[in-house]
């Protein structure tokens, strides 16, 4: 007896396939990583990163409109700071002329309409490479979270839409919140790194912005790699202390951690396929072992699907080519 339901007869074309396709990726899943350097004229290539790069602001604007054009209108800011410009405190971070504060302008000068988010950590602009202030070898929390705030504050200040606090400090989200509320900017908003992991996937990351630890590690603020209930208690505390969306990072090691996390919380749920996720296809491919556009596609498909509202993605722009 030949079986009556016949799961293949929904996979007979591709016209077929895509009718019933439950995860559906388009433009507006995205959100753009944009590394920012001083200078002018430079769309320098990341070496450990092929086929991304850091630029001037004045190709800033080019960048930011092709990504509109492709429909992609949400970007993600980092800034690579002069080493002349670092010290334990933070203090190029505050400087309302700095380089992210002059990025944010000239994004929102080029296309107004793109939504900014920023990134809030100290450690592109710290000496020691650390994601807060150093005090004979150990991070301070409190200390760091009042500079944090003021960071938060001063993005606001120049155009930003959302702030990104990747530091994870703990009581950083209530701070900024309070912050940004007494200043004014109570549209302002933010989200949270709630679950980021102490991985081995972000060198690729560290050397775009020169920002790898100059000493130890960052084992004692980031999360274990090992804890999954972990996760659930640090984004709930930040939604409690005022997070608009929260985040994953990275992504495809915590697909687990991502569906945990959806299941939880009533927020956008926002995922960061990381620097080494990215590295990593990149060089397969390049020596053949792997079909970049393939694997590529399956691995977005499979952070979606997973539960993520939101991806932050180096493959975005190849994605929406491929697929427009």
């Amino acid at each position: 007896m030949y079986p009556l339901r016949r799961n293949r007869r929904l996979r007979s074309s591709e016209t077929l396939r895509s009718l019933v396709r439950e995860t559906i990726i388009s433009p507006n899943d995205f959100l753009v990583p944009l590394f920012v350097v001083e200078g002018k004229n430079i769309k320098d290539e990341i070496p450990s990163m092929p086929g991304y790069f850091r630029y001037s602001l004045d190709l800033i604007s080019s960048e930011v409109k092709e990504l509109w054009s492709l429909g992609l209108k949400s970007v993600l800011l980092f800034v690579k700071v002069p080493d002349n410009l670092k010290d334990n405190k933070g203090t190029e971070a505050l400087n309302p002329n700095g380089l992210m504060q002059r990025a944010i302008k000239t994004i929102k000068d080029t296309v107004p309409d793109m939504l900014v988010m920023t990134d809030v950590a100290l450690d592109p602009y710290s000496s020691y490479g650390h994601d807060g202030i150093v005090e004979d070898g150990l991070i301070l929390n409190d200390e760091t979270v009042e500079v944090l705030a003021e960071m938060s504050v001063s993005h606001a200040q120049a155009g930003a839409n959302f702030v990104a606090p990747s530091d994870m400090m703990d009581g950083r989200i209530l701070s900024i919140r309070e912050a940004l509320e007494d200043e004014g900017y109570m549209d302002t908003g933010i989200m949270s790194y709630s679950a980021k992991y102490a991985s081995s996937f972000y060198g690729p990351f560290r050397d775009a912005l020169d920002s790898a630890p100059g000493f130890g590690d960052k084992k004692t603020y980031q999360m274990d790699p090992a804890n999954r209930d972990e996760a659930i208690r640090e984004t709930e505390m930040d939604i409690d202390e005022g997070a608009d969306i929260v985040m994953v990072k990275p992504g495809l090691c915590y697909l687990d951690i991502v569906r945990e996390i959806r299941n939880s919380v009533e927020v956008p749920v926002a995922v960061y396929q990381v620097s080494g996720e990215y590295s990593m296809l990149k060089a397969a491919a390049e020596k053949g072992w792997l079909d970049h556009d393939g694997v590529m596609m399956e691995q977005i498909t499979a952070i979606k699907r997973a539960g993520a509202h939101i991806i932050a993605s180096y493959f975005a722009k190849d994605v929406v080519k491929l697929i427009s």
